[in-house]
């Protein structure tokens, strides 16, 4: 009989699907459910089963991150200069060397640094930087500056080289699907629909699921500025999920009760923050240690477009990433997946130098970024900007992006730089 005939029909005979289950359901779902279950007959955390691949976590610190607050450049006069108000003292941060800091709220992350898995990319942005959310966004999510490319850089990779593979290669927890998956042939998924988000939530009630679902990625703060609403695609409502559905060619109602009951099987290891983060980075936790053969996903923590009233704000929404992250590898560490995961942290720029009159700062330029887990090679990278010779009042950008992702895919996803971005770019070194 024919192999995919027979998985298929011997899937279906487990019930796992029900009555809502059809000829029409794509191998990739039935595959991928099937294998779940055989581990979570035998382990909550991932059984080496062939999906061992290096798993990248892309987390989007959405609204522009100021960069000077983040790693603080705390003996640097024209700091305080700028920041009468917003600087912080030495007193409160985390000193990293005789210059450099992070901010106290970071303390997780600085214990991955201490340790040798954290790796600060300083001075982070490219050419002829623009100051749109939306523009500056596209940018980064194409790896094009020219804004001109119609595919993302992660859909470029999908499409060299993962050829054939499961739609769920690529994962996206965001309402809308990141421009950055954007591909020729194979784009990932979005868990846009609250029935598909059921299963991996673990809920009995849909309407619970529902309602988790509406608010899992807006920003736990949100901005007041249409600019910044606008470019992380709060206009709308999530996708219904027919369009989802209809996308991925599931054209049955799947019924998801036996699924929650295996995705149960599947419980994190470590005790998530209920912020919105908290929850995702919670379900890409289960989702790795339930055997998805995903190789990206990408997450978002969002309200960094701090034009009023930063101070403490700021910090808050870092408290948050710290607290979602420390217990996002906490539960990989449990899993024995910690070696597999490595999480890149981005914003599409950083804020001006000196503090406006609202207590904020504005859209700028250069900033910082992190690259964390177990197969990181931690320590500073690249050059931090200089706080006197500005571009506007902006930091100059000392590291191209995209230098960021070619180490990333070149040494971690395995796959040729040069055809995802257009050009060689030089590799930061930061992997071990």
């Amino acid at each position: 009989m024919n192999e995919n005939l027979k998985t298929r029909r011997e899937f279906l005979r487990t019930g796992i699907w029900g009555a809502s289950a059809s000829w029409t359901m794509p191998l990739f779902l039935q595959r991928t459910f099937a294998e779940m279950d055989g581990v979570a007959r035998h382990s909550a955390t991932q059984v080496r089963s062939g999906k061992d691949d290096e798993v990248l976590v892309v987390l989007q610190m959405a609204g522009g991150n100021d960069g000077l607050n983040t790693l603080i450049p705390y003996k640097d006069d024209a700091y305080y200069k700028a920041r009468p108000i917003l600087a912080k003292k030495e007193k409160e941060l985390i000193k990293l060397n005789d210059q450099l800091g992070l901010n106290e709220r970071l303390k997780g992350l600085a214990g991955l640094y201490d340790q040798g898995e954290l790796a600060i990319v300083q001075g982070v942005g490219y050419p002829n930087p623009n100051r749109s959310h939306f523009v500056s966004t596209s940018i980064w999510e194409t790896a094009d500056p020219a804004y001109r490319s119609n595919t993302g850089w992660l859909g470029r990779y999908f499409d060299n080289q993962c050829e054939g593979a499961d739609p769920l290669v690529g994962v996206s927890l965001k309402k809308n699907e990141p421009e950055s998956f954007g591909a020729a042939r194979n784009s990932g998924i979005s868990l846009s629909a609250p029935e598909l988000y059921r299963w991996i939530h673990g809920g009995d009630d849909l309407e619970m699921a529902e309602e988790a679902f509406a608010g899992l990625n807006a920003p736990d703060m949100m901005s007041t500025s249409g600019d910044s609403v606008a470019a992380l695609g709060q206009t709308g409502g999530p996708q219904d999920a027919a369009a989802y559905l209809e996308r991925v060619a599931l054209n049955a109602q799947v019924s998801s009760d036996e699924v929650v009951k295996m995705a149960r099987k599947h419980g994190n290891q470590s005790a998530y923050p209920g912020t919105n983060l908290g929850r995702s980075l919670s379900l890409v936790g289960r989702m790795i240690a339930g055997g998805m053969p995903t190789r990206v996903y990408y997450v978002d923590h969002g309200g960094f477009d701090t034009h009023r009233q930063q101070e403490g704000r700021h910090d808050q929404l870092l408290g948050q990433l710290d607290e979602a992250l420390r217990a996002f590898f906490k539960d990989l560490r449990e899993q024995g997946n910690y070696q597999r995961v490595t999480v890149m942290t981005f914003s599409e720029f950083g804020r001006r130098v000196a503090e406006n009159a609202s207590g904020g700062t504005d859209h700028g330029q250069g900033s910082c970024l992190f690259v964390a887990g177990g197969g990181v090679k931690g320590g500073l990278y690249g050059e931090h900007p200089s706080l006197t010779d500005l571009s506007k009042g902006d930091l100059k950008f000392t590291t191209d992006f995209r230098r960021v992702y070619a180490t990333l895919l070149d040494g971690w996803l395995k796959t040729d730089s040069e055809k995802v971005l257009g050009k060689s770019f030089s590799d930061l070194g930061f992997l071990a």
